[in-house]
């Protein structure tokens, strides 16, 4: 018998088992700690357990640690200078280039001591580059389009110079001091048509000769002329409401069709069909390719129709009004598709941008004397400006972004605007009349006015582009595809 007294446990075991039956067997080896062993007999405990030491129990499982290697998380490495000024400068340049921050952003914080640990304190230092924009060697890493610019281009780049006086002037004769009127067009194969009375003359701008190419008689005269886009077919509007096709090369009359009550003052021809717009207050649409004078007829204006111009995808064409309206039609409908009333005058002076799609500009008369610019897809009103006199005419040009507007009382002046800020590149005047009239060479570079002073003049306003895009001459005739309601 063991003489060794029984201390009190503290454990709750079954009966007939003491607290020298559990044994705690610790192993170094694959396991971490060994589940306690039950025996239920006195022999079993006394084979187990050593003689000459009592074990020790415990309630919990202590796990062994040795084989966790917890000095490991204690070895993580430390940022490098080196490196961490790096990124911080790869931060300021990618945050320069993204959103045009200045340049000088990219010194270091420590007073001009170098941020990125390296022996050349020059690194990223700004430095005034004598290459060209385009050059590889450019401070930009995106290029030359890139919103940082060298120490040389930080000063105002200065206003384009556009001459002040045109380089040349016509004598017109009997062009009529008439603001719905429109008798002035360039085509895009450089020949001038003007309306003179009952005549058409045509200007060719390379060797300055003049054609008559048609006289309508003393009982009917000239109220509108256009040129088709590939500059072979120009169409006249008639003071008694028709509108004639004529051959401009061979000065041949092609078609007469009539459906006008009244005097045809503005037409517009899209890649096939021909829109005109009249004193009667309706819109007819005519397709030479058909019989019928026209195909279709858009109502919705309240009084003359003096401004027409279709889209540059033919999606859309705007018309303007004596009622003060500027309405926008589509192809699907004969219904305008939106109606905008803003303006407080006559609207004749309509521009499409061919730098935007939707992007309509329009000019009112004299009590508005506004340009107001048009997002036609949801009909919002984006911008407009008071030129301070009446709005004639306006032709966006295809070179640049920017638009020149002509105008009458009480300066009669033309005017240069850059678009969307809407500065004045320049002002040009010399017309002693309202400039009633405006076309623009196919070039883009120079525009022609044509006022009451009986004068048309010719001015170089715009720069030339980089590469013409030449008109594809689809042909009044051809059988492609396209939609008319």
């Amino acid at each position: 018998m063991d003489s060794t007294p029984r201390r009190k446990s503290g454990l709750n075991l079954p009966s007939g088992m003491n607290e020298t039956s559990l044994r705690l067997e610790t192993f170094s080896s694959s396991s971490s700690f060994r589940a306690v062993t039950c025996v239920s007999s006195p022999r079993a405990i006394s084979s187990l357990s050593s003689p000459s030491k009592t074990s020790s129990c415990s309630d919990r499982f202590i796990p062994c640690r040795s084989s966790s290697r917890l000095q490991t998380f204690g070895l993580i490495e430390k940022g490098s200078p080196v490196k961490e000024g790096g990124n911080e400068a790869y931060a300021r340049l990618l945050k320069s280039e993204l959103f045009g921050s200045d340049f000088g952003s990219f010194s270091s914080p420590a007073g001009g001591q170098g941020g990125l640990g390296s022996p050349s304190k020059n690194m990223l230092r700004f430095k005034t580059d004598h290459s060209g924009a385009n050059s590889p060697y450019s401070p930009s890493i995106l290029g030359h389009d890139s919103g940082i610019s060298s120490e040389s281009s930080t000063t105002p780049k200065p206003p384009r110079k556009v001459p002040k006086t045109p380089h040349k002037v016509l004598d017109a004769p009997s062009l009529q001091d008439d603001f719905y009127l429109n008798l002035v067009d360039w085509s895009s194969q450089n020949v001038l048509a003007v309306g003179l009375g009952t005549c058409v003359y045509l200007w060719t701008a390379s060797n300055s000769k003049v054609t008559r190419l048609c006289d309508l008689g003393p009982n009917d005269s000239v109220c509108s002329v256009q040129w088709t886009r590939e500059g072979s077919y120009i169409s006249i509007g008639t003071h008694l409401g028709q509108v004639q096709v004529w051959d401009g090369t061979q000065c041949k009359r092609v078609r007469t069709m009539g459906g006008h009550q009244t005097r045809t003052s503005v037409l517009a021809w899209n890649s096939r069909t021909l829109a005109s717009g009249s004193r009667d207050r309706n819109i007819l649409q005519h397709d030479l390719r058909v019989s019928s004078d026209h195909v279709s007829k858009l109502i919705g204006h309240k009084s003359e129709v003096c401004g027409l111009k279709w889209s540059h995808d033919d999606r859309e064409l705007a018309s303007g009004g004596n009622d003060n309206q500027l309405l926008v039609w589509n192809q699907h409908s004969q219904l305008p598709v939106l109606t905008l009333t803003e303006h407080t005058a006559a609207v004749k002076a309509i521009a499409w941008s061919p730098h935007q799609s939707g992007l309509l500009a329009s000019g009112g008369g004299t009590a508005d004397r506004c340009i107001r610019f048009w997002n036609t897809t949801n009909g919002h009103q984006l911008n407009h400006v008071d030129t301070g006199s009446q709005v004639c005419n306006l032709a966006w040009s295809k070179n640049v972004n920017e638009l020149v507007s002509t105008h009458g009382y009480s300066q009669n002046q033309i005017m240069v605007w850059k678009y969307p800020s809407l500065s004045k590149v320049a002002t040009l005047v010399g017309h002693s009349m309202r400039v009633l009239y405006l076309a623009m060479s196919p070039d883009g570079q120079t525009i022609v006015t044509g006022a009451g002073d009986e004068t048309l003049r010719f001015w170089n306003v715009f720069p030339s582009m980089k590469t013409q895009t030449p008109v594809k001459d689809t042909g009044l005739w051809s059988l492609g595809r396209t939609q008319i309601r």
